[in-house]
């Protein structure tokens, strides 16, 4: 049975059709790629991640410190063996063993980090977005720096891959050696090929974007345009346009794909809209979900 969760600044996790799970400010998710463990960021009041066996109900396992302010995103690799939290307040991205359970085990790596870019008033230090392990090695989105951070499993740093002055690098994915990045600050999505870029605009709509979540399905790019209120739909290969489409509410902060369907967090509409994937291209259903200030949706 599959579970449609939802994190975000309201009272806890929602789990679509299957109630409420108090926790204070649960505003990004993650699975275990094998246990049954679903894990959480506390963005708000203190910096917290925890871990609950998710065998339907969700129960808690075990909690710890971010290590950082504002944790945004967290990620466990392939192997289940490591956990990485992007702390966007003050750069800072933490490293977590894992240990059979799925529980917290020893000390944390804590990999500080330091420098400013072009933006006023988004750019005055580092600022943590994403964390994603790829290939044997963790990259996390600095917004502050114009950066995809990079570093070994026991934090060695490695050579940064470095963006424009004034992107802003929110969200990310590979596909093989292709790197796809959204520009928070600068409205861009960007295939990087090695030394060659290629930068589109994240939407074709008038007005100011701010794109949030980025997805690969197959060969196409789906990511969610903040002000357009819309998901733009880019092939792959070459960042061409295929469709932009509304999600029926305010702000995508996030979305997850299921199938033919996309599940939607528009965050400051308080709904989770479900569009259908028909050719890859979303189209509405009218369904939709009340809960409090979404910011994250997780397929389980």
């Amino acid at each position: 049975m599959k579970y449609v969760r939802i994190g975000g600044y309201g009272p806890g996790i929602v789990t679509i059709g299957g109630g409420l799970t108090r926790v204070a400010s649960p505003s990004f998710l993650t699975v275990h790629p094998t246990l049954p463990v679903l894990y959480a960021v506390g963005e708000l009041q203190r910096g917290w991640l925890t871990a609950f066996t998710a065998e339907g109900t969700l129960q808690p396992l075990d909690e710890r410190p971010s290590e950082g302010a504002d944790p945004c995103h967290i990620a466990v690799d392939p192997e289940g063996a490591l956990l990485a939290v992007a702390n966007y307040g003050d750069g800072t991205a933490t490293l977590y063993r894992l240990d059979e359970r799925g529980a917290f085990a020893g000390d944390p790596i804590v990999l500080r980090h330091a420098g400013s870019g072009p933006v006023a008033g988004r750019q005055e230090g580092s600022h943590a977005h994403e964390a994603v392990f790829h290939d044997g090695v963790l990259h996390v989105s600095d917004l502050g720096t114009d950066e995809i951070r990079r570093y070994r499993h026991d934090g060695t740093p490695l050579e940064p891959i470095t963006m424009p002055p004034g992107t802003g690098p929110r969200h990310f994915a590979f596909a093989g050696s292709r790197l796809y990045v959204t520009g928070e600050l600068d409205g861009s999505v960007t295939l990087v090929e090695g030394d060659r870029r290629t930068s589109v605009p994240a939407s074709r709509r008038p007005g100011e974007n701010m794109p949030s979540h980025l997805h690969l399905e197959g060969d196409l790019v789906y990511v969610g345009n903040r002000g357009p209120d819309t998901v733009s739909v880019l092939r792959a290969a070459d960042l061409s346009p295929v469709a932009e489409v509304p999600t029926g509410g305010v702000w995508p902060r996030h979305f997850a794909i299921d199938g033919d369907r996309m599940y939607v967090a528009n965050q400051r509409s308080d709904q989770v809209t479900v569009l259908a994937l028909r050719d890859g291209v979303p189209e509405p259903t009218g369904e939709a979900h009340e809960v409090e200030s979404p910011s994250c949706v997780l397929v389980q």
